[in-house]
């Protein structure tokens, strides 16, 4: 299919490329412009996949920011609001390097000619379909090769994007969630797990721990990513999932949490120098919340003192100890860590 012909089905709204990711990926001009370079020198770009929902749109799979990036330059892109992207001007390039600053506009100087214009959107580029018979999962097997320059995604980074193909409105919730200031608080992370996104895997654990049954998770799964991917969207079609009513509690338990144990929320305590140090570990996460918002209205009853030295005796404890071992595989931990939390922290 032509580019010109791409241009024309998302001018009618034919083809959805969720503007929302434009947030999560981003190409910096640089990597932009290298893309209009390869289509005008017509080197052959990876093919595009859709998905054909029921309506006829096509929604994209595979090949956002490629869509993303040709849709800018010629001036049509549009944000999750509805409000048009500012074009960007090209950077100089090693083959073509005649087309710095240029612009796809040709009313000035610095824009494209007609005949430059012509070539660029009679450029093909294959584009494979998979109708809206097909088994919906081939959709999120297809997504997780999604092109986003060469960059590999983390799991949680696909993650987001099959929530938001799913429900955006919850994958905002859940963003704002990773986003509060009291959570932000608790959990200290470097600047590389940061860009991984986290912040909002944890917000994903805490969720799947809270709601799905954790007796079964050790039957139907073998990947811990893929219990993820797999429970969190079931977690979006659940009727009773009240998205403001479960950021509040969200925001009423990490104020708690944070009032009472801080940035060393998650932190192993070392009775030896007698002070929580090192990295937010995620084990610790999982038994500490899960626990807590298990009990919440119990542990709010008594001294935080009490709660503090509770935390601080949970290093100690052994059934703990041996679920962090490295012979224990990653969704028996999980799973082990939602069980003792809520068992630990009760009456």
């Amino acid at each position: 299919m032509s580019i010109g012909e791409l241009i024309n089905l998302y001018r009618d709204e034919e083809l959805d490329i969720h503007p929302q990711f434009q947030r999560l990926f981003r190409w910096n001009d640089y990597q932009k412009t290298k893309l209009i370079e390869s289509i005008m020198l017509n080197i052959p770009l990876p093919s595009i996949f859709v998905s054909q929902n029921d309506e006829g749109v096509w929604d994209v799979v595979d090949g956002v920011q490629r869509l993303s990036t040709i849709f800018q330059f010629v001036g049509i892109l549009k944000d999750e609001d509805g409000k048009p992207v500012p074009p960007f001007r090209l950077q100089e390039t090693k083959y073509i390097p005649e087309f710095k600053d240029k612009q796809w506009n040709s009313e000035d100087t610095d824009g494209f000619s007609r005949d430059l214009q012509l070539d660029f959107k009679r450029t093909k580029l294959s584009i494979n379909i998979v109708k809206k018979e097909s088994d919906p999962s081939t959709k999120y097997e297809l997504f997780q090769r999604l092109n986003t320059g060469g960059s590999q995604l983390s799991p949680q980074e696909v993650r987001n994007c099959l929530m938001i193909m799913t429900d955006s409105l919850f994958y905002d919730n859940i963003n704002a969630m990773a986003n509060d200031d009291a959570f932000r608080n608790t959990t200290p992370i470097s600047d590389r797990k940061s860009d991984e996104q986290f912040r909002l895997e944890l917000v994903t654990r805490y969720l799947v721990g809270k709601y799905s049954q954790l007796e079964s998770l050790t039957k139907n799964y073998k990947d811990i990513n893929n219990l993820l991917d797999e429970e969190i969207l079931k977690i979006v079609e659940l009727e009773e999932f009240d998205k403001e009513m479960e950021y509040k509690k969200f925001k009423d338990l990490f104020i708690f949490i944070d009032d009472v144990l801080g940035e060393n929320a998650f932190k192993r305590y070392k009775k030896e120098n007698e002070k929580f140090g090192g990295a937010c570990l995620t084990s610790s996460f999982q038994a500490i919340t899960i626990g807590i918002e298990e009990n919440f209205e119990y542990l709010k009853s008594i001294e935080k003192e009490e709660i503090v030295q509770k935390v601080k005796k949970m290093y100690s404890e052994e059934k703990f100890e041996a679920m962090l071992g490295k012979g224990v595989k990653s969704i028996d931990r999980f799973v082990k860590l939602s069980d003792f939390g809520k068992k630990y922290f009760s009456k």
